[in-house]
């Protein structure tokens, strides 16, 4: 591993992490970048390429490193096909030209289906985590074991310095989601256990966790359906799942309402989505309880957005109310799926901040140049390199158009920060295409 790249990354339990000018890092970010470069280069087929196409042996500056990342499609450049089909032989191919790590020439006989394709590759070292694929295409991403222990660390690093809660294992966690099984997932939560009281089991959802292989079967069905070659077999048994899975997650705003109302006196921390938490606060509301029967103290970490939900204008401002949470207690966090470090918001600028290791590329809206770095805020196309990825090429181009500032913030630090208002090109514009994005995709398929 590079020196100044460790270095980097071993601020990572540092109280000033946030608190480092941009101008004192860009120097040791080039060359931690490069350190990484060099480390990479030989090892990841797909940044080989890139580099061959720049012409780059050399990762000098924040230039250069742009010629290299990976737009966010590239972890969902696979043949749908392959998924469909259940070729997991050639899904281990393409899977091959974005890992760090060899992964192994496979027989599709031998596994099951994904969760089964899932569970060998990680009992030989590639964590495979997939996004959902509500909106298209699941994107694919594997980590090595030094990701998924990274990730315990600095999850609840972040969060203390973003929540100003200390890890003092003196809080009920209430879990109101029911969390995809991946990797990534079930290694991030296990970070928060330095938050769980002992005395007391964590509640977890009721609702059963989607499996890689759920989420996916949802995606390739969904396929079927719109090209017409879905089965009314394939169809029925969606709509019973369908039907039993709402069953649940209606049972299980009762259930979760009830504990709560149960454990109201202690310290509890909420975790979920905005949808299911608003639901259990209404449902505790109805049995007669609000903030003044529950612990002052109690805080909250809401991620994902509104993911399509429809609640009332007053939505946040009811669930703290409910559960007597502070908006010092409101923990915020902007990250994407192809990250390992997030950028915890603060309780005074309300701004997320970048943490050493991560450096920010914001770029122009096709994802082709970086914007100059100026005095105040400016906008542009979110791309980064997380200097702590080991399992795949760390940078990369996002969708996301956001506002950067590298002044210091209202709250005191002076490390780069970014507002609260990320928008996704694609929700702005109806549509988005990153300049680089054909001829990776092509260049993935090709090799695989």
């Amino acid at each position: 591993m590079g020196t100044t790249a460790d270095r980097l990354t071993g601020l990572v339990k540092d109280s000033g992490r946030y608190d480092i000018p941009a101008a004192e890092l860009r120097a040791a970010q080039a060359e931690a970048m490069n350190e990484r470069f060099q480390e990479r280069r030989g090892q990841i087929k797909l940044l080989a390429h890139r580099a061959s196409d720049a012409g780059l042996d050399v990762v000098s500056s924040h230039e250069d490193m742009v010629k290299l990342l990976f737009p966010h499609t590239a972890y969902k450049s696979y043949p749908e096909n392959w998924l469909m089909e259940e070729r997991w032989d050639r899904l281990g191919k393409w899977l091959d030209t974005v890992c760090t790590y060899r992964v192994p020439t496979q027989d599709r006989s031998q596994f099951k289906g994904i969760d089964d394709w899932i569970e060998k590759l990680e009992q030989g070292g590639h964590y495979v985590s997939c996004s959902s694929g509500t909106t298209g295409k699941s994107a694919m991403l594997v980590a090595s074991k030094t990701d998924m222990d990274w990730c315990q660390v600095e999850a609840i690093t972040a969060y203390t310095w973003g929540s100003g809660v200390e890890a003092r294992r003196d809080r009920r966690m209430f879990g109101l989601a029911a969390v995809a099984h991946t990797a990534r997932a079930v290694h991030t939560g296990k970070a928060y256990e330095a938050l769980q009281n002992p005395a007391f089991e964590r509640f977890a959802s009721p609702i059963a966790p989607m499996t890689v292989g759920g989420l996916t079967s949802m995606v390739v069905l969904r396929k079927r359906i719109a090209d017409g070659t879905a089965s009314p077999s394939d169809i029925a048994n969606m709509e019973k799942v369908s039907s039993e899975r709402q069953k649940a997650m209606d049972a299980s705003v009762g259930i979760t309402a009830r504990a709560m109302v149960e454990a109201r006196h202690d310290k509890l921390h909420l975790s979920g989505l905005w949808a299911g938490i608003y639901n259990v606060a209404k449902a505790v509301r109805d049995m007669g309880y609000s903030a003044r029967d529950f612990n002052p103290e109690n805080s909250i970490y809401v991620g994902g957005g509104l993911k399509r939900a429809v609640l009332p204008s007053d939505y946040r401002e009811f669930v703290y109310e409910t559960f007597n949470i502070q908006p010092e207690r409101n923990y915020q966090n902007y990250s994407m799926q192809e990250l390992h470090s997030g950028m915890p918001r603060c309780r005074k600028g309300g701004r997320y901040h970048l943490p050493p290791w991560l450096v920010p590329l914001i770029l122009d809206k096709q994802g082709d140049g970086l914007l100059p770095q100026t005095k105040g805020e400016y906008e542009g196309r979110a791309a980064f390199f997380d200097v702590s990825i080991d399992g795949r090429w760390g940078g990369v181009i996002s969708g996301d158009k956001v506002s950067i500032d590298f002044s210091p913030c209202a709250c005191g630090a002076k490390g780069p920060s970014i507002r609260d208002n990320v928008a996704r090109y694609a929700d702005l514009e109806g549509d988005d295409k990153i300049g680089c994005a054909g001829t990776v995709d092509a260049y993935v398929r090709g090799v695989s």
